[in-house]
Protein backbone atom coordinates (compact mmCIF):
# COMPACT_ATOMS: atom_id res chain seq x y z
CA UNK A 1 0.00 0.00 0.00
CA UNK A 2 1.22 3.35 -1.17
CA UNK A 3 2.12 5.77 2.03
CA UNK A 4 0.17 8.91 1.56
CA UNK A 5 2.34 12.04 2.33
CA UNK A 6 0.79 15.71 3.44
CA UNK A 7 1.12 18.37 0.31
CA UNK A 8 3.90 19.67 2.62
CA UNK A 9 6.12 16.56 2.88
CA UNK A 10 5.55 15.71 -0.86
CA UNK A 11 6.63 19.45 -2.04
CA UNK A 12 9.95 19.22 0.40
CA UNK A 13 10.65 15.50 -1.57
CA UNK A 14 10.24 17.14 -4.77
CA UNK A 15 12.77 19.94 -3.97
CA UNK A 16 14.87 18.64 -2.21
CA UNK A 17 15.23 14.99 -4.13
CA UNK A 18 16.44 14.82 -7.61
CA UNK A 19 15.63 11.13 -7.83
CA UNK A 20 11.56 11.79 -6.89
CA UNK A 21 9.23 9.29 -8.23
CA UNK A 22 5.97 10.70 -9.82
CA UNK A 23 4.24 7.71 -9.93
CA UNK A 24 4.94 7.09 -6.26
CA UNK A 25 2.62 9.74 -5.49
CA UNK A 26 0.49 10.27 -7.84
CA UNK A 27 -2.79 10.32 -6.18
CA UNK A 28 -1.24 13.24 -3.92
CA UNK A 29 -0.15 15.34 -7.07
CA UNK A 30 -4.11 14.89 -8.41
CA UNK A 31 -5.63 15.98 -5.25
CA UNK A 32 -2.98 18.93 -5.50
CA UNK A 33 -4.66 19.53 -9.04
CA UNK A 34 -7.82 19.93 -7.96
CA UNK A 35 -7.01 21.97 -5.08
CA UNK A 36 -7.08 25.92 -5.88
CA UNK A 37 -3.85 27.40 -4.50
CA UNK A 38 -4.16 31.10 -5.74
CA UNK A 39 -6.19 33.81 -3.76
CA UNK A 40 -7.67 37.48 -4.22
CA UNK A 41 -4.60 38.89 -1.67
CA UNK A 42 -6.33 42.43 -2.09
CA UNK A 43 -9.20 41.15 -0.56
CA UNK A 44 -7.20 38.83 2.23
CA UNK A 45 -5.28 42.63 2.86
CA UNK A 46 -8.35 44.39 3.07
CA UNK A 47 -10.29 42.19 5.66
CA UNK A 48 -7.55 43.06 8.18
CA UNK A 49 -7.55 46.68 7.70
CA UNK A 50 -8.86 48.99 10.23
CA UNK A 51 -10.45 52.33 9.71
CA UNK A 52 -7.29 54.03 10.81
CA UNK A 53 -5.11 52.59 8.39
CA UNK A 54 -7.85 53.13 5.80
CA UNK A 55 -7.73 56.86 6.27
CA UNK A 56 -3.79 56.22 6.28
CA UNK A 57 -3.68 54.86 2.69
CA UNK A 58 -6.22 57.31 1.37
CA UNK A 59 -3.94 60.40 2.95
CA UNK A 60 -1.02 58.40 1.13
CA UNK A 61 -2.96 58.42 -2.14
CA UNK A 62 -3.88 61.77 -2.29
CA UNK A 63 -0.29 63.05 -1.00
CA UNK A 64 1.06 61.45 -3.86
CA UNK A 65 -0.75 62.88 -6.68
CA UNK A 66 -0.78 65.67 -8.68
CA UNK A 67 -4.04 67.02 -7.59
CA UNK A 68 -2.10 67.48 -3.63
CA UNK A 69 0.89 68.81 -5.47
CA UNK A 70 -0.90 71.89 -7.39
CA UNK A 71 -3.24 72.44 -4.32
CA UNK A 72 -0.72 72.47 -1.94
CA UNK A 73 1.43 74.83 -3.98
CA UNK A 74 -1.66 76.77 -4.69
CA UNK A 75 -1.91 77.41 -1.11
CA UNK A 76 1.45 78.06 0.05
CA UNK A 77 1.76 80.90 -3.56
CA UNK A 78 -1.70 82.44 -2.12
CA UNK A 79 -0.52 82.54 1.80
CA UNK A 80 2.91 84.41 0.41
CA UNK A 81 1.26 86.69 -1.71
CA UNK A 82 -1.60 87.62 0.84
CA UNK A 83 0.98 88.26 3.43
CA UNK A 84 3.57 90.46 1.36
CA UNK A 85 1.54 92.15 -0.94
CA UNK A 86 -2.51 92.34 0.22
CA UNK A 87 -2.17 93.19 3.97
CA UNK A 88 -0.50 95.76 4.85
CA UNK A 89 -0.16 94.39 8.75
CA UNK A 90 0.50 91.05 7.57
CA UNK A 91 -0.50 87.83 10.08
CA UNK A 92 2.32 86.14 9.23
CA UNK A 93 5.08 88.86 8.05
CA UNK A 94 8.24 87.28 5.99
CA UNK A 95 10.77 84.85 6.80
CA UNK A 96 6.75 83.28 7.13
CA UNK A 97 7.58 81.96 11.07
CA UNK A 98 3.93 80.62 11.34
CA UNK A 99 3.89 79.04 7.47
CA UNK A 100 7.28 77.10 8.49
CA UNK A 101 5.34 75.79 11.78
CA UNK A 102 2.45 74.57 10.05
CA UNK A 103 4.39 72.68 7.28
CA UNK A 104 6.25 71.61 9.78
CA UNK A 105 3.17 69.97 11.31
CA UNK A 106 1.90 68.96 8.32
CA UNK A 107 5.08 67.01 7.23
CA UNK A 108 4.92 65.67 11.42
CA UNK A 109 1.60 63.74 10.58
CA UNK A 110 2.22 63.21 7.23
CA UNK A 111 5.54 60.87 7.32
CA UNK A 112 4.04 58.47 9.73
CA UNK A 113 1.21 57.71 8.12
CA UNK A 114 2.81 57.33 4.68
CA UNK A 115 5.22 55.01 6.23
CA UNK A 116 2.09 52.97 8.06
CA UNK A 117 0.81 53.14 4.19
CA UNK A 118 4.21 51.74 2.74
CA UNK A 119 4.34 49.27 5.78
CA UNK A 120 0.95 47.82 4.64
CA UNK A 121 1.97 47.62 1.10
CA UNK A 122 5.09 45.86 2.03
CA UNK A 123 2.88 43.29 3.72
CA UNK A 124 0.69 43.21 0.94
CA UNK A 125 3.72 42.26 -1.65
CA UNK A 126 5.05 39.50 0.89
CA UNK A 127 1.46 37.53 0.64
CA UNK A 128 1.31 38.34 -3.00
CA UNK A 129 4.65 36.88 -3.38
CA UNK A 130 3.85 33.59 -1.16
CA UNK A 131 0.76 33.08 -3.37
CA UNK A 132 3.22 33.44 -6.20
CA UNK A 133 5.29 30.71 -5.16
CA UNK A 134 2.45 28.76 -4.16
CA UNK A 135 1.17 29.31 -7.60
CA UNK A 136 4.34 28.24 -9.19
CA UNK A 137 4.99 25.33 -7.49
CA UNK A 138 2.10 23.79 -8.06
CA UNK A 139 2.55 24.55 -11.60
CA UNK A 140 5.66 22.92 -11.71
CA UNK A 141 4.49 19.72 -10.11
CA UNK A 142 1.31 19.90 -12.77
CA UNK A 143 4.22 20.33 -16.07
CA UNK A 144 6.23 17.49 -14.15
CA UNK A 145 2.93 15.24 -13.86
CA UNK A 146 2.34 16.01 -17.38
CA UNK A 147 5.80 15.48 -18.64
CA UNK A 148 5.74 11.99 -16.87
CA UNK A 149 2.77 10.87 -18.88
CA UNK A 150 3.74 12.53 -21.73
CA UNK A 151 6.95 10.05 -21.74
CA UNK A 152 4.81 7.52 -20.63
CA UNK A 153 2.53 7.70 -23.44
CA UNK A 154 5.86 8.15 -25.72
CA UNK A 155 6.93 4.63 -24.50
CA UNK A 156 3.75 3.08 -24.94
CA UNK A 157 3.47 3.87 -28.92
CA UNK A 158 6.62 2.83 -29.59
CA UNK A 159 6.11 -0.07 -27.93
CA UNK A 160 3.06 -0.50 -30.05
CA UNK A 161 4.72 0.05 -32.87
CA UNK A 162 7.52 -1.88 -32.91
CA UNK A 163 5.09 -4.35 -31.81
CA UNK A 164 3.20 -3.74 -35.06
CA UNK A 165 6.48 -3.79 -36.71
CA UNK A 166 7.19 -7.12 -35.88
CA UNK A 167 3.79 -8.27 -36.77
CA UNK A 168 4.24 -7.07 -40.23
CA UNK A 169 7.74 -8.94 -40.56
CA UNK A 170 6.78 -12.11 -40.23
CA UNK A 171 3.52 -11.20 -42.53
Amino acid sequence: MKEILSREDVIKTILDDKNFDMDEYEDVIHLLVKKTVSKDVNSIHNENLTFGDRIADKLADFVGSWKFIIIFSSTLIVWILINIYFLSRPFDPYPFILLNLVLSCIAAIQAPLIMMSQNRQEVKDRLRAKNDYKVNLKSELIIEDLHKKLDTLIKNQEIIIDRFNHYEDKR
